[in-house]
């Protein structure tokens, strides 16, 4: 949900970027402001499928870990945040 909303967001201001003639100010300090979000939310996210954070700095492999489901039960890192165990 974090990243359908924020590209909700980001689409959204894009928009007001083009009918407003500000070349980009808005989306560039939106996404400045969500950057460190961002990384909290996918290291989040690999530590739900039992992976290191470190693991997001490789991106084809990111983008496969981040795909997949969440382990069932508590892991390393914390129970499952989706209460399946």
């Amino acid at each position: 949900m974090f990243i359908l909303i924020n590209l909700g967001i980001a689409i959204l201001l894009g928009i007001i970027d083009a009918l407003l003639g500000a070349k980009g100010f808005i989306s560039n300090a939106y996404s400045l402001a969500m950057f460190v979000p961002s990384i909290a939310a996918a290291i989040r996210r690999m530590h739900d499928t039992n992976r290191s954070g470190w693991w997001i700095l490789l991106p084809i492999v990111n983008i496969v870990f981040l795909a997949q489901d969440s382990q069932p039960g508590d892991n390393r890192f914390g129970p499952n945040p989706k209460g399946i165990n």
